[in-house]
């Protein structure tokens, strides 16, 4: 499947249906005065959120909605029937936003609806302008027209954790271990294209890992992937900086991320992390130490000497996410 996270759709609200002009014709009843209906009111435009959905892909291709309008009244007082709403389903963590670029409304709960185009009001018949002087009005009002506008869909991903690092620094590794996510893993860079999410177990309590594709130095710019992801990792609560201990300057590529986080948005910058130094399964002691000594010099986060493929050290940074989570949600 693949993973869309922007579109532009156009959305237009139904037009209320016509009241009627009618008179009642019966045999024995003269003068029977009017009796046209009012229109039905248009369908309107609702946006709700859906669990099961991860993606902005049914509005890659299908990009114009637009609900149905009210039918007309009609004699004998006969309201004419309103018209269905349009559901349209969205991800959890869709902003929808203006043309401008302003949000408009955020969606971030399961199954919550917002009405961004209400239908047309239906108009009225003319039994509504019968009075002492005016006993056969030909007189009714039209429906009120529907409301059309362009709007964007932006997808961040919603998460308890995020995974950050440079390419083929063990994020996919550590969310399939970890999760019963199966992302593409393979010894190159920017194997994965898109976020990938995943629910982790931990002591009997789970939380919603993500694993945001490799970022590098230039990527707020647009550099490598570009900055297309960097808006998923505003939502994590918690960042878990992998870091590949085989790299030559750790230090660096630590550094080189958290610049870029902090190039994009102070916001970024300021939410807790963890460190991990990752695949120490083919490193000696003696290495380790070195390593998390110069880690040392650029952050005073916790780090943690994990290996995502034999599983060494994974526990215990699940437990600490779920500390860092359990202690967010007191405050």
């Amino acid at each position: 499947m693949q993973f869309i996270d922007e579109v532009k759709i156009y959305i237009k609200s139904g037009s209320g249906g016509n009241g009627a002009v009618s008179f009642r014709r019966e045999k024995y009843i003269e003068h029977g005065g009017p009796d046209g209906g009012d229109g039905g009111r248009g369908g309107s435009i609702i946006l709700t959120s859906n669990p099961h959905v991860n993606t902005l892909l049914n509005y890659r291709y299908n990009q114009h909605f637009k609900a149905e309008a009210g039918e007309g009244g009609k004699g004998s007082n006969m309201t004419g029937k309103s018209a269905s709403d349009m559901i349209l389903e969205v991800p959890v963590g869709t902003q929808i936003c203006s043309e401008s670029g302003n949000v408009i409304f955020d969606i971030t709960k399961p199954h919550q609806d917002f009405t961004i185009l209400r239908g047309g009001k239906g108009g009225l018949g003319n039994t509504h302008f019968k009075s002492s002087i005016n006993q056969a009005p030909e007189r009714k009002t039209n429906g009120i027209p529907g409301e059309e506008m362009w709007v964007w869909l932006k997808l961040k991903l919603i998460s308890d954790a995020g995974l950050i690092g440079l390419p083929n620094a063990g994020k996919s590794t550590f969310l399939s271990r970890t999760t019963a996510a199966t992302p593409k893993i393979a010894d190159y860079p920017f194997t994965t294209l898109s976020p990938g999410l995943g629910i982790a177990n931990v002591d009997d309590t789970e939380f919603v890992l993500a694993d945001i594709p490799g970022l590098i130095e230039g990527a707020h710019e647009g550099k490598g992937l570009g900055d297309r992801f960097l808006k998923h990792i505003e939502r994590c609560r918690i960042l878990v900086h992998m870091v590949d201990i085989f790299s030559n300057d750790v230090a660096n590529d630590y550094h080189v991320i958290r610049t870029e986080l902090e190039a994009y948005s102070k916001t970024l910058a300021m939410k807790q992390e963890i460190v991990c130094l990752n695949k120490c399964d083919g490193i000696d002691e003696e290495s380790i130490k070195e390593k998390i000594a110069e880690l040392k010099k650029v952050t005073q986060n916790p780090i943690f000497i994990i290996s995502a493929h034999t599983g060494n050290g994974v526990l215990d940074v699940l437990r600490a996410i779920r500390r860092v989570i359990d202690s967010l949600d007191d405050e």
